[in-house]
């Protein structure tokens, strides 16, 4: 089965707000086997939201909205999906005293408004909230349902979780979603999609996404068979396939990210290791510090901006600069070995590079970046040309230099 989500309110169409009810909704639809296929926000305007809900239910027989039950003029679900049903609203004596009951329990008089709040789109089912004051609606439709829940994640969750689940578990049909989550560092997406698109493409069922970051990418395989055993042995099949061709690319299996890998590869080794940082400035100790326990193999690093700082506090020879360049491979490889010499170290991670947006007194185009490894057995450093952006340029340049480490651990 497929559904569909709306989540009503203006303020989730500002900066300031993020509909963070769909993402738990559609965690808990999986797991009953519920493909969401889609999900919009919509303000609060009655038209648009009644078009939407008639929209959405010409699409699929499962249809959750949230938000828009309050007390206000702007609260305007109820309204909204009666008008797109062709329902009438129907006034429950027995629900308005039990808002006005709960405003007495708490040393309040119930606001008029609130009255409001009391609607029942016909033919629909009360959820009881004992979280607030507006309770939620079911409906059951020839051949579908809706489901209207408050906004406020306190409030729409127990109503999911203790009304709405067992509801559905006697309606739905059986089916499960079973998943694969891959993440890959030292490839494209274009280059990643033509590698294994032959791979994926003559299947249909599980469904293969293919997203991007900064030089992290990421594929979703997602299984739906009728019983837990077919959708992962579905998804272990395409996954190992895909595993198969892409090698050591994969970095995770389970979503973890890479300074987690990382980090779990130094512990196993009982290695350790240290950080020298121009371009980046600190974000690459930031990364790897962000896994808890990562004091067991993180030392410590050096933020050494400029050339002055690369020769005081490294012990640089101030040459490189002078005959290298700042940003060159012998100034990275110089770098690598120094952090690793005086940290003490089993490897070293430095990066130096222009991030832009203009080249550097020395010609250097932006994006340019050196990243130098040292290990126990040889110190070596490689050039990479990121897509310009400053941020853009520093983010690849830490998870490139995070992933040439996992190789060399590997």
């Amino acid at each position: 089965m497929n559904a569909e989500i709306i989540a009503v309110g203006s303020e989730m169409l500002t900066p300031q707000r993020v509909d963070t009810n769909s993402l738990w909704l559609t965690e808990k639809l999986n797991d009953l086997g519920v493909e969401v296929t889609q999900k919009t926000i919509i303000g609060d305007d009655r038209g648009r939201l009644a078009a939407a809900v008639g929209a959405a239910l010409d699409r699929v027989p499962l249809l959750i909205i949230t938000g828009g039950l309050g007390p206000t003029e702007d609260d305007l679900t109820r309204e909204a999906v009666a008008q797109a049903l062709r329902r009438r609203l129907l006034f429950s004596q027995e629900i308005c005293d039990w808002i006005e009951a709960r405003f007495k329990r708490l040393g309040r008089q119930m606001s008029p408004n609130n009255r409001k709040q009391a609607f029942l789109i016909e033919g629909a089912e009360k959820l009881a909230n004992p979280n607030g004051t507006a309770p939620g609606q079911w409906l059951d439709l020839p051949g579908g349902m809706v489901l209207i829940l408050p906004g406020p994640p306190g409030e729409m969750k127990p109503m999911f979780e203790s009304l709405c689940l067992p509801l559905l578990k006697e309606r739905l049909p059986q089916s499960r979603i079973r998943t694969r989550f891959y993440r890959v560092s030292g490839m494209g997406e274009s280059n990643l999609d033509a590698l294994i698109a032959p791979i994926y493409k003559p299947y249909g069922n599980p469904v293969t996404t293919i997203l991007a970051a900064e030089g992290d990418v990421q594929i979703h395989l997602r299984a739906q068979c009728d019983t837990d055993e077919e959708a992962e042995a579905l998804a272990e099949e395409l996954g190992s396939k895909i595993l198969a061709a892409l090698g050591d690319r994969v970095y995770s299996v389970d979503g973890s990210p890479l300074e987690a890998v990382v980090g779990a590869l130094l512990k196993a080794k009982g290695a350790t290791v240290a950080v020298a940082e121009s371009a980046t400035a600190g974000m690459l100790g930031a990364r790897i510090t962000q896994t808890p326990g990562s004091s067991e193999w993180f030392l410590g690093g050096f933020q050494v901006y400029g050339a002055a700082m690369k020769s005081k506090l490294l012990g640089v020879d101030e040459k490189v600069a002078q005959e290298d360049g700042v940003v060159s491979e012998a100034m990275a490889a110089a770098m690598a070995y120094k952090v690793r010499e005086r940290s003490g170290a089993t490897y070293a991670l430095s990066i130096t590079g222009e991030a832009g947006p203009e080249s550097s007194s020395e010609g250097v185009e932006p994006g340019t970046v050196w990243i130098g490894v040292a290990g126990p057995e040889k110190v070596e450093a490689k050039v990479f040309k990121f897509p310009n952006g400053r941020e853009r340029v520093r983010k690849f340049a830490v998870q490139t230099a995070l992933n040439l480490l996992r190789l060399e651990l590997l």
